[in-house]
């Protein structure tokens, strides 16, 4: 008899989480200005905000924690990163950062200057943020397959190369400081991109001198779909794949705290040793000296650990399996989800979940809410919230997908927590005919405005 499938780690430390009153949970959210983000942690009994900053560390990333090196320059905990970085990807250059988008902020500002254009596929929120607050314009080429949730195309994240190749005859070069592919996609329901399309993607760029980025926050994630998914790559192992992928671009952007399985972190790796030099002045101006950046020692050398772990291939199966479990259970019950399942999150259709909803009144914000209302599991917004406001026009973006995000942090639910956000799911699906109003905008950021809008019941 085939022995069954068990986690590759056992518990060592539990936190306590609190459950709360279908009526406790009415007034918190509306004294949270019906934004999700407002609520406050205790508030919350499974919290799939993000998979960001959110997962458990191991034993030994927190050995790492207390022999690490807290010198202001040359600390050797960032001499253990620099190295770990170099040979996972390959890339020679590094600048620490906090997080990830001070990563991007760096980058971004060696890079991108006004009325410039960043074709890629579906950027982040702060991607296009960071892109946008320059003046300058994000196109999204990714294929029309990812548009499509019901679609089984093996890799919704891949790049449009006619769609790439117009922007790239459209804009003179020094219009387009880069191509950037996110990897897994996430805008797009965590989907992966091919090696085969990474590899189009550089031949392509490189017929326009056009030079390729990663945002990577999630690339082990990527690189163990390659493996399971492409023919020519199955027989590597992650490591391989994953250095493989890096070697077609000229550096990444990386919010560590996703596949780095830490609490706080991110970094800037580089090829070019001019662009690490202008570089580097802005890492100085925004986040502090190069050989920390932002971090302290300690995270530094839990980063590099966890930076060997998120490869292992027992990890990856039991990471995405555990996404791939609560996929499935929503999809017994009706529920119209992202397919194929991603990686690091369960992307629902919340336009077709919520048919009656109008699209003005933030259908994927009604989802999460309703949600959190019925179980106090909190989600996120990929929506019209999320894609904000057309820069000049000012009038609202209305997205292909609108997308209830429910992102999975790493090591840290039970496939007991998985069931029930599932049947807390069915039990607003059942009702959803009663559900045909949304909420209106009673105050926004000019930029990002989800994070801190403020809402009211339509």
């Amino acid at each position: 008899m085939k022995l069954p499938w068990a986690e590759p780690f056992k518990i060592k430390m539990v936190e306590t989480i609190q459950q709360s009153t279908a009526e406790e949970r009415a007034k918190w959210i509306e004294d949270a200005d019906f934004n999700l983000f407002n609520l406050k942690s205790e508030q919350v009994y499974i919290d799939l905000l993000t998979d960001s900053g959110t997962g458990a560390m191991s034993d030994k990333q927190w050995a790492e924690i207390m022999t690490g090196d807290e010198s202001y320059a040359g600390s050797r905990s960032f001499e253990k990163l620099k190295s770990t970085i170099q040979d996972i990807t390959g890339f020679k250059y590094v600048l620490p950062t906090h997080q990830g988008r001070a990563a991007e902020n760096v980058l971004f500002s060696a890079l991108i200057k006004e009325e410039m254009v960043v074709p890629g596929n579906s950027h982040f929120d702060t991607t296009k943020g960071h892109i946008e607050f320059r003046k300058a314009r994000a196109i999204d080429c990714t294929i029309e397959e990812a548009f499509d949730i019901e679609n089984p195309h093996p890799f919704k994240g891949n790049i449009d190369l006619n769609k790439l190749e117009e922007v790239y005859k459209t804009y003179p070069k020094e219009k387009i400081p880069f191509c950037l592919i996110t990897v897994t996609c996430n805008t797009s329901g965590g989907q992966p991109v091919s090696m085969e399309n990474i590899k189009a993607v550089r031949k392509l760029s490189n017929k326009y001198d056009i030079p390729v980025y990663f945002d990577a926050a999630r690339y082990a994630e990527n690189a163990w779909f390659i493996k399971q998914r492409e023919e020519s790559c199955k027989s590597m192992s992650i490591p391989e794949i994953v250095k493989e992928m890096f070697s077609y671009g000229d550096g990444m952007t990386m919010s560590s705290k996703k596949d780095g399985l830490v609490n706080i972190g991110g970094f800037v790796a580089l090829n070019n040793e001019e662009v690490f030099t202008v570089a580097s002045n802005f890492t100085i101006i925004f986040e502090g000296f190069i050989t920390y950046g932002g971090m302290a020692g300690r995270d530094m050398a839990a980063l590099a650990q966890g930076l060997r772990e998120s490869s292992n291939e027992q990890y990856l199966e039991c990471r995405v399996g555990q996404v791939e479990y609560l996929g499935n259970k929503l999809m017994e019950f009706g529920i119209p989800i992202q397919k194929p399942i991603g990686g690091h999150a369960i992307f629902v259709d919340a336009k077709k979940f919520l048919p009656n909803v109008p699209k003005e009144e933030y259908i994927a914000q009604t989802l999460g809410i309703e949600l959190y209302k019925e179980a106090g599991v909190r989600g996120v917004e990929i929506g019209t919230l999320l894609a904000d406001r057309d820069p000049d026009t000012r009038e609202n973006r209305y997205p292909k997908l609108e997308l209830l995000r429910l992102a999975i942090p790493r090591r840290t639910y039970t496939n007991n927590h998985m069931d029930y956000i599932a049947v807390a799911l069915k039990n607003v699906y059942d009702r959803r005919d009663e559900i045909t109003s949304g909420y209106n905008i009673k105050w926004e950021a000019p930029i990002m405005r989800h994070f801190t809008v403020k809402l009211e019941k339509s």
